[in-house]
């Protein structure tokens, strides 16, 4: 198994490091051997172990494992953005959490992890008119995860999302790249308007546990929105916002706040 795996794991190097620990954690903890190899060891590229785990989690007496299982495959061989994404959002995870300490966390434990690749597989089936099928898996993953993020909603890569309890996000909701947010966030409306209704959140942006964002309003790239705040107004770049309703305290105090994950108001200025 290993040698067929290994030439197409040398080329993808996140697949080949989650491989590399997925076997030292079969070796560590053989109780889990079961397990981590049905959702990674027998797997012949990141792709597959994404659509297997997708299914597994999601699966109800309604609808198979297997057929969602076929969903994820049709979805990421149709769409190779979405495995890149899933890389990328692994690596943002591992690079942000510290409570992450191998690539292999968020694909076998990480609820925000998983949510949101299911949430990219629904967008998916949404671009292509499949819409039942697409709230199909986002009520399952809400009813699983705790996250109920629309499927129409746009989401960038290198997304973390820490602790993932209670996310909520709307269906015209746009979050951009780099984006890191911790639980109990709402991306949501202020009301019964349709069309355009929900924020749109930059790249870079960090959103503090609670935080309500609401409207079509817009969050500027690389600003940080304080635990517990309500924004209803559209925020600058690289601000910092606070309270109810929210307001400006200061600057971001650094270029990337969702990769540094610093809550604290000290450097604000």
């Amino acid at each position: 198994m290993a040698d067929a795996r290994k030439k197409p794991a040398e080329l993808d190097p996140v697949w080949h490091r989650i491989l590399e620990e997925a076997e030292a954690a079969v070796e560590g903890e053989p109780l889990l051997g079961g397990m981590i190899h049905g959702s990674v060891l027998h797997h012949r590229s990141l792709e597959h172990a994404l659509a297997y785990r997708m299914a597994e989690k999601l699966a109800s007496g309604g609808m198979s494992e297997q057929i969602l299982r076929e969903i994820g495959d049709e979805a990421y061989a149709a769409d190779p953005a979405l495995g890149q994404a899933a890389r990328a959002d692994i690596v943002a995870v591992y690079d942000r959490d510290p409570a992450c300490h191998r690539f292999l966390q968020p694909l076998l434990f990480f609820k925000g992890f998983q949510a949101v690749q299911a949430q990219r597989v629904a967008h998916w089936l949404w671009g292509r008119g499949r819409r039942d099928m697409a709230y199909f898996i986002q009520m399952r993953t809400s009813e699983m995860f705790g996250v109920d993020i629309h499927p129409a909603a746009r989401i960038g890569q290198g997304i973390m999302i820490d602790h993932a309890h209670s996310i909520v996000i709307g269906e015209t909701a746009v979050v951009g790249d780099n984006v890191s947010m911790l639980h109990s966030v709402t991306l949501g409306g202020t009301g019964k308007e349709t069309e355009d209704r929900h924020p749109k959140i930059g790249d870079g942006v960090l959103i503090g546990a609670g935080a309500k964002v609401l409207g079509n309003i817009h969050i500027g790239h690389c600003s940080r929105i304080a635990a517990g705040s309500v924004v209803l107004e559209d925020v600058e770049p690289c601000k910092t916002v606070a309270g109810v309703p929210a307001k400006v305290v200061g600057e971001a105090g650094c270029d990337q706040p969702s990769l540094t994950m610093d809550h604290l108001f000290a450097g604000t200025g």
